[in-house]
């Protein structure tokens, strides 16, 4: 059971912490602040609304829901929020949640990753709520870099030097 705690925690630390907060990181770096906190309609939001509303997430469903912080959490106000404030100021809220989400996941233990637990209303468990946290960044660190790809014409070269080409051999 360790070595699937290890393997899945392992694997969560992957797509949160060196993929999606680096990659939003450089999204962020390349718009000016106009544009983060631009919104092209009041049912769309803004990056930097985005950037709240993924710390808001994960603070409630993973620091809360596993690692025992208190949930204070007011969602509405991730959206309500216009900005502008600094650049800085969403990635130092990004680096503070990385620092925060790995002190959680280096104590996590079996027993808690299989343990009900109730987060925003949902009866969850570990498993489901380290899942959910993971593809919930992923889906807003996609329109993230969606935006910025058509505001800029940028290409992020997320995968730059590797060869995705590559089919895989199946071992028999």
């Amino acid at each position: 059971m360790n070595e699937f705690r290890d393997l899945l925690i392992n694997e969560v630390r992957r797509r949160l912490i060196s993929e999606s907060i680096p990659r939003i990181k450089q999204c962020l770096a390349e718009l000016t602040t106009e544009e983060i906190w631009y919104r092209p309609n009041e049912n769309s939001n803004s990056v930097g609304n985005l950037v709240l509303h993924l710390c808001g997430n994960v603070r409630q469903w993973l620091l809360g829901g596993l690692g025992g912080y208190t949930d204070n959490r007011r969602r509405q106000t991730e959206f309500d929020e216009r900005g502008p404030f600094p650049t800085s100021a969403l990635v130092r809220h990004l680096d503070e949640l990385a620092e925060e989400v790995e002190k959680v996941l280096t104590k996590l233990t079996v027993e808690q990753i299989l343990k009900p637990v109730e987060v925003q209303g949902f009866n969850e468990n570990g498993v489901s709520v380290l899942v959910h946290v993971v593809e919930h960044f992923s889906y807003h660190t996609g329109q993230i870099t969606y935006y910025l790809k058509w505001r800029k014409n940028i290409n992020t070269a997320y995968y730059g030097g590797i060869n995705l080409d590559v089919v895989s051999k199946k071992q028999v």
